[in-house]
């Protein structure tokens, strides 16, 4: 096969020939031989984005995203697999404004799945760092979901991601029978896009949904109130969602700062203290917004008290 199914066929009213089309899609990239043009990526993007479009039913939607997502797990090679995904999100970023308000909860959920199938593939590769900053630079540089100068970008879609990066890579991290299956998250190095943007966004409102839909839930998670203490007691600034118990909870027992093969797991209390101290780095950095650096110098030195109350 010297081409993948293009245009009409993933984006046919015809779900038989759609479902055909992404069987030959998956058989073609499964082919470490195959490997396609920009251009002939931005044209594969484009017929599956509107083949998703045509898909009308939620469980035809939810099979088809599934389908999908698959694909970038059928690719052995780990560079293709990258340049799929980097197509996915900029067929995203460019399409997204055009999604009507009847179609953007399935589009939501086809974000969802692509964040937990990436978590997927870093941990296929053993958290390798050189994959995760790849993949990193496909979320932030232009033309990425997460690119704070971009002003192209949806922040609709940044805010989406805030809400659920962390959860999936919860769920992500719960697929292991035992906490001793898969090496440990290393959250530093996949969590600093959104800190970037954080210090980085010119929009307010951007930089709040950042701190209350994943770093405020991320850190209480890290660092539990004591049994016998009321969770919003003296914890007012978090939301409610934030206190419940178990949150994160895979994240909590299966991740470390940088290195899994070097730090293996840290405790939640340890990590909340390291991560807080990236907080204050980024902050510190000339490239930072001023009133961003205010907030996340604030953010800092809350949980910085908070850790010398405990």
């Amino acid at each position: 096969m010297t081409a993948p199914p293009l245009g009409k066929y993933l984006a046919s009213t015809e779900k038989n020939i759609r479902d055909k089309a992404v069987k030959n899609l998956s058989a073609f990239l499964s082919e470490s031989t195959n490997v396609l043009s920009k251009p002939d990526m931005d044209k594969l993007w484009k017929g599956i984005f509107y083949g998703f479009w045509m898909s009308d039913k939620p469980l035809v939607q939810q099979a088809l995203a599934t389908e999908l997502t698959d694909l970038v797990l059928s690719i052995s090679q780990t560079t293709s697999a990258l340049m799929f995904l980097r197509g996915f999100w900029e067929m995203i970023v460019r399409e997204w404004n055009g999604i009507d308000r009847l179609r953007i909860d399935k589009y939501y959920m086809l974000v969802r799945k692509f964040v937990n199938v990436s978590f997927r593939l870093l941990i296929r590769t053993g958290w390798d760092v050189n994959v995760i900053n790849e993949y990193n630079d496909i979320l932030t540089a232009s033309g990425g979901p997460l690119c704070p100068s971009d002003l192209k970008v949806p922040t609709s879609l940044a805010y989406h991601l805030a809400d659920i990066y962390v959860e999936e890579l919860d769920k992500v991290l719960s697929l292991s029978t035992s906490p001793t299956d898969s090496l440990p998250a290393p959250l530093h190095p996949l969590l600093i896009p959104f800190l970037l943007l954080a210090a980085q966004t010119p929009v307010s409102v951007t930089y709040k949904r950042i701190q209350s839909a994943l770093m405020d839930p991320l850190f209480s998670a890290l660092n539990p109130p004591p049994e016998d203490e009321e969770p919003l007691s003296k914890r007012t600034r978090l939301t409610t969602t934030e206190s419940q118990p178990g949150l994160y909870s895979c994240v909590v027992i299966n991740s470390c700062y940088e290195n899994p093969k070097t730090e293996g797991r840290v405790d939640g209390p340890t990590l909340r203290m390291k991560l807080l101290r990236l907080v204050f780095e980024i902050a510190s950095r000339p490239e930072t917004r001023d009133s961003n650096r205010r907030k996340l110098y604030a953010l800092w030195k809350d949980g910085a008290d908070e850790f010398e109350e405990d």
